[in-house]
Parts: structure tokens; C-alpha cells; sequence
């Protein structure tokens, strides 16, 4: 095994609360290098995975993003507003109800899919190098423990 990072074990915070100070290291490392990945496709972080909803089935709701996702409506509302600024995403209203607004691909959109997915695989696969394929699904396992704690 090999030692932790020595931020993890040097920095104040992390002596006091070693666990919140690992997930916020982690965290912001991840998305340093997601952000790098995404901007080879013109995506800002987060906004993959609303894309990455779109392209499991189209024409979705904000609020079915929202519950998707588990992200408040105004995040959804900034991400969605900019994707369709960038013609990835067209937002109609539902035909049965005005004030819903549905979400859909563009063909820009769907011609990003591949490279993004790519991008994830590259994301993945630089997250887990150096890890067992036990020590990745023990990593998933407590990871859902604390997310069902806290939520």
C-alpha cells in the first residue's frame, strides 16, 4: 500500500478531521482534473452529466434532471441555460403544461457524446490507477455508506 499524500496527513485540518479533509482533497482534485478533461469537449464539470442524462433519454424535464442528478433547480436551470447557449441543448416547452421545460439534444449534442464518454473512461481509469479491483469496489461501498449517512 502505498503512504497517503502528504497534505492528507501534514495539513492542520486534516490531523482534526481526517475524514472531511480526505473527501475535500479528493473532491477537488477529481474535479481539477475532470475540468482539464471536459474542456477538450468545451464543457464546464457538471455539465457532462446532464448531457450524459440526454443521452440515456432525451427530452427529459428540468426536474427530472434535477431528481436525477440530486442538484438544486437553480444549478440545473445555469448549467442547462449555458448548454444551450452553446447549441449542445434546445429548451421547449411540454405540450400538456407550459411551465414545464424540456430539455433536449441538439445534434451538436449528441455529436459530443462519444469524446465525453472517452473523457470519463480517462477520468475513471487516472482516479483508479494503482487501485485492486477489491480496493475500487470497497471505495464505492463506503463511499454510498457516508452519502445514505448524510443524506
Amino acid at each position: 500500500m502505498t503512504t497517503p499524500s502528504r497534505a492528507l496527513v501534514e495539513d492542520p485540518l486534516a490531523r482534526h478531521h481526517p475524514v472531511s479533509f480526505a473527501i475535500f482533497a479528493l473532491a477537488r482534485q477529481h474535479r481539477a482534473l475532470a475540468a482539464a478533461l471536459l474542456a477538450d469537449c468545451g464543457l464546464f464539470p457538471g455539465q457532462e452529466l446532464i448531457l450524459m442524462q440526454l443521452w440515456e433519454q432525451d427530452g427529459r424535464s428540468q426536474k427530472q434532471l434535477v431528481e436525477a442528478l440530486k442538484l438544486d433547480h437553480s444549478t440545473i436551470a445555469k448549467s442547462v441555460r449555458r448548454l444551450e447557449n452553446s447549441g449542445l441543448v434546445v429548451r421547449t416547452a411540454d405540450e400538456s403544461d407550459a411551465r414545464v421545460k424540456v430539455v433536449s439534444l441538439t445534434a451538436e449534442g449528441r455529436a459530443l457524446e462519444e469524446r465525453t464518454k472517452a473523457k470519463w473512461r480517462e477520468l475513471e481509469e487516472a482516479t483508479t490507477r494503482g487501485l485492486t479491483e477489491q480496493e475500487r469496489r470497497q471505495f464505492v461501498a463506503l463511499a454510498a455508506k457516508v452519502v445514505d449517512q448524510l443524506g
